[in-house]
């Protein structure tokens, strides 16, 4: 997860996601988490676009050997976290669940980053843009999002059919 400053889109409250497989994609974010993400870079001197967004205090740029760390702290000082065997995996998994049974599927596989057409001939069919994950992001997070769907799932400025 090699974020670069130019990967974060402040005022559209985005994130690009460079994924296996080569995809890339956009990810809502709410405003506060890209604010605090811009301050963090700033501070620990991101300034290039190509900079790395997430540092050590020193500037350099994290590595996936701090995500396990993260965790290993967690994990020692939260009993409950590894009692209940909670990883980042299974937060994913619980806020794409959360997304399914309040937005229905083509919204979480959308969240997800699920652009593949395996499986069910309907998964062709079922989509969702990048509004109506930013709609799902603003009502998880009780923030609005400058690309969320007003309520009636209707994009501004579209009219209903």
């Amino acid at each position: 997860m090699r974020l670069r400053l130019q990967d974060l889109d402040v005022e559209r409250g985005l994130l690009q996601l460079r994924e296996k497989g080569g995809t890339v994609r956009w990810q809502p974010i709410s405003a506060q988490l890209a604010t605090s993400l811009a301050q963090h870079a700033a501070v620990r001197g991101a300034v290039l676009p190509t900079d790395p967004l997430l540092r050590y205090r020193n500037g350099t740029a994290l590595t996936g050997r701090r995500y396990d760390e993260l965790w290993r702290r967690i994990d020692a000082h939260l009993p409950w976290v590894a009692a209940q065997g909670i990883t980042a995996h299974w937060l994913r998994h619980t806020t794409l669940t959360w997304v399914e049974r309040h937005f229905g599927y083509g919204t979480a596989r959308a969240y997800a980053g699920h652009t593949d057409t395996t499986g069910p001939a309907t998964t062709t069919y079922i989509r969702a843009d990048l509004r109506a994950v930013a709609a799902a992001l603003a009502a998880m997070t009780g923030q609005p999002h400058p690309l969320a769907q007003p309520a009636g799932g209707h994009p501004r400025g579209l009219a209903k059919p």
